[in-house]
C-alpha cells in the first residue's frame, strides 16, 4: 500500500508533538511556576468576594470569570517591571473606586511571566499592557498611563475608541486557537502532577510515562489517519 505525502507529515507533526510533552514534563522551574499559578487559579472569582482591590485572574479562571455579564479591566504586568511597580498604588485605587460604584466594571490583573498563554492569546509585547472586555469585544489602552485616562478608559467615555479586528482578537479565531492550546498545556501539567505526587512517581519516570502513552496514542491515530487518507486501488 502507497503512502501519501500527507501521512509523512502527520507522522512527523505527531513525533514534535511526543517531543514536546515529554520536554514539558520534565522542565522543573515551568512545572513549579505552574503549581502556584494552579493554586491561585482553583479560587474562582464570584460574586460574594470583596469589592475591594484588584482580583487576580490565571489561566484556569479567566474564561470563567470574564463570562459573568460584566465589563473586565485587565492588567498584564510583570513582578520585575518598574512601570508597573510605579502604578500598582495608582491601578489599586481605580479599582476601589470602580469597586466600590454601581458601574458593572471589574478590574483585574495578570502576571504575565507565569501566565504565559494567555499573554501569548492577547499578543502582550510589553509591560504593563490594559485591555477593556467586553462581551466579545476587547480594547486595548494606548494612552499615557494615569488615573483619570484609565478611568475614561474602562467608562469608555473616550472619543474613538475602537474594539481590536476580531480576527486577531483574544477572543477570535487564532485567540481561541491559542486557547485550546492553553487548555491541552494545563490538562498536562494537571496530569504531571497527578502522576508524580499520587502516584508516587518521579519526574523521570512521570516524563517516561506520559511520553509513553503519547507516543502509543499518536501512533494509533496516524495508523488510523493513514488508512484513511491512503489511495484506493483502482479497479479496471
Amino acid at each position: 500500500m502507497k503512502l501519501s505525502k500527507r501521512f509523512y507529515i502527520i507522522s512527523l507533526v505527531f513525533m514534535v508533538q511526543n517531543i514536546f510533552v515529554a520536554l514539558a514534563a520534565v522542565k522543573s522551574p515551568y512545572i513549579a511556576k505552574s503549581r502556584s499559578s494552579a493554586a491561585a487559579g482553583k479560587e474562582l472569582y464570584s460574586s460574594q468576594e470583596s469589592k475591594q482591590g484588584v482580583i487576580t485572574l490565571t489561566a484556569r479562571n479567566f474564561d470563567s470569570s470574564i463570562r459573568d455579564g460584566n465589563t473586565w479591566l485587565v492588567e498584564f504586568y510583570s513582578p520585575w517591571c518598574g512601570h508597573c511597580k510605579r502604578f500598582a498604588a495608582t491601578y489599586e485605587a481605580i479599582a476601589n473606586d470602580l469597586h466600590s460604584s454601581d458601574t458593572p466594571i471589574k478590574v483585574a490583573k495578570i502576571d504575565g511571566t507565569i501566565e504565559r498563554a494567555l499573554s501569548s492569546r492577547f499578543s502582550i509585547k510589553g509591560y504593563p499592557t490594559f485591555f477593556l472586555i467586553k462581551g466579545w469585544d476587547v480594547y486595548e489602552f494606548s494612552l499615557p498611563r494615569s488615573k483619570e485616562n484609565m478611568m475614561n478608559f474602562a467608562l469608555m467615555n473616550i472619543e474613538g475608541m475602537e474594539p481590536m479586528n476580531f480576527l486577531v482578537s483574544p477572543f477570535g479565531p487564532f485567540g481561541m486557537t491559542r486557547g485550546i492550546i492553553m487548555n491541552t498545556g494545563t490538562w498536562i501539567i494537571d496530569v504531571f502532577e497527578l502522576l508524580e505526587e499520587k502516584g508516587g512517581l518521579g519526574k523521570t519516570w512521570t516524563a517516561v510515562v506520559m511520553g509513553s502513552v503519547a507516543t502509543v496514542v499518536g501512533t494509533v491515530l496516524i495508523i488510523c489517519i493513514g488508512i484513511c487518507l491512503a489511495p484506493k486501488a483502482k479497479v479496471d
